[in-house]
């Protein structure tokens, strides 16, 4: 089986569905693994700041922010263990809190504050000035949500406290505290949230960045000049700034689009932002200013074969993964700028 970019431009126009075959064929996923990143919260810490709260409030029996609030100063981690229990991200919890409160939270306090808490999930905090009063507010929100429960809401609809732990208010809670959760009600509500969720989302740039430094590590092994650029970065001549530009910007020669995806809709998104930079580089007698390279991987891209038909074609066939990635410059214009000779292997 050979893959699209060995073979001249005509071959793939001429059977793509042949060569499709070949790219889904060396397409692998790695959505099982992920990087922990900097500030994952290990389980132990998230068990001492749950099992601390548990004392503190009696077992849940009662809610009081005038306890807690000295242990969440004290131990971080236990603001998280009262987001996780009402199932808000950071930034909710600050909308609620400033609705609820009164004390205006903006998303970015509460990021700041939040990723603080994963980072050094056991380091007191300092409660002078501003932030001990938002801190307190976010408390008795806190508090206050969980101790009501979950209330009535219009057919058609579903409440966000409409969870095993938080339906009930602090009966629910009492509940589960004491005897643990029923399993099949924990696997629902895995599913309705996704496992890891979360997690994943706060790490999603750097699972994207093993495909990126694997990219640096063959362009930097064979002596080839680049410029890789930042995320939102603006780089004249283009509306949206290319993953890698060589050797610059000033005159770009090949460009190559890096993605890594699980998910077939962000897929399509890469392959159509493709296609708008092969448009922009063909030239009236159908040559082009730069070549337009695509380096994949994830299962999104072997979702949709049409979507990886266009990517072949938008691309000339110059499609590689992370299993034919020691092939890049071998194989595309990158070869013209290679000032080393040893393996590119990544």
């Amino acid at each position: 089986m050979k893959f699209p970019f060995e073979v001249a431009f005509d071959e793939v126009i001429a059977s793509p569905d042949s060569f499709v075959d070949a790219v889904f064929s060396s397409l692998a996923s790695e959505f099982l693994i992920m990087p922990k990143g900097h500030g994952f919260v290990e389980y132990s810490d998230f068990v001492k700041g749950y099992e601390e709260l548990k004392k503190v409030t009696g077992g849940f029996a009662e809610l009081d922010p005038e306890k807690i609030l000295p242990l969440v100063s004290r131990l971080p981690i236990c603001l998280i263990v009262l987001r996780s229990m009402l199932g808000f991200t950071p930034s909710e919890l600050a909308y609620v809190t400033t609705q609820r409160i009164g004390e205006p939270i903006t998303q970015g306090f509460a990021r700041t504050l939040d990723r603080k808490a994963r980072t050094h999930p056991l380091k007191p905090l300092n409660l002078d000035g501003v932030v001990g009063k938002r801190l307190a507010a976010m408390v008795v929100s806190a508090c206050g949500l969980l101790e009501q429960g979950c209330p009535s809401t219009p057919d058609g609809t579903i409440h966000r406290l409409q969870k095993a732990d938080t339906v009930g208010g602090l009966n629910a809670l009492q509940n589960l505290a004491g005897m643990g959760a029923p399993y099949a009600m924990l696997l629902y509500e895995r599913f309705l949230g996704r496992p890891f969720a979360g997690h994943r989302d706060s790490v999603s740039e750097l699972v994207g960045d093993g495909l990126e430094s694997a990219i640096e590590e063959v362009l930097s092994r064979a002596g080839i000049s680049f410029r890789k650029t930042r995320r939102a970065e603006r780089v004249e001549g283009f509306d949206q700034a290319p993953d890698f530009i060589i050797p610059d910007e000033f005159n770009p020669k090949v460009i190559i689009e890096a993605k890594l995806t699980e998910d077939d809709g962000t897929a399509r998104d890469k392959v159509t932002r493709i296609q708008h930079l092969n448009s922009i580089s063909a030239l009236p007698d159908g040559k082009q200013k730069f070549e337009v390279v695509a380096c994949i991987a994830g299962r999104g891209f072997s979702v949709r074969r049409e979507d990886m038909k266009k990517l072949l074609l938008a691309t000339h066939g110059k499609v590689f993964t992370l299993k034919t990635l020691d092939r890049l410059v071998e194989w595309t214009h990158l070869a013209e700028f290679r000032t080393k000779y040893e393996s590119v292997a990544p």
